[in-house]
């Protein structure tokens, strides 16, 4: 399974670590993904992976199972 929302489509990014000398090294910042419920129908629910952002959102919108 990718390191991706299945909501909004966030992905990790990439850049450098920079060292107090300027040196750099690439590195990835990744995406805060938690498995959560949510409503799909009446009485249905469906499980998937979303960034935490995302979770906040939803809880908003009260769509979290």
């Amino acid at each position: 399974m990718s390191r991706k929302d299945q909501i909004t489509g966030k992905k990790p990014l990439s850049g450098n670590k920079r060292s107090h000398a300027l040196n750099h090294v690439r590195r990835v910042w990744n995406v805060n993904l938690q498995t959560v419920r949510i409503k799909t129908g009446k009485n249905s629910s469906k499980k998937i992976r979303v960034a935490a952002s995302t979770i906040k959102t939803l809880k908003k919108q009260n769509k979290i199972a």
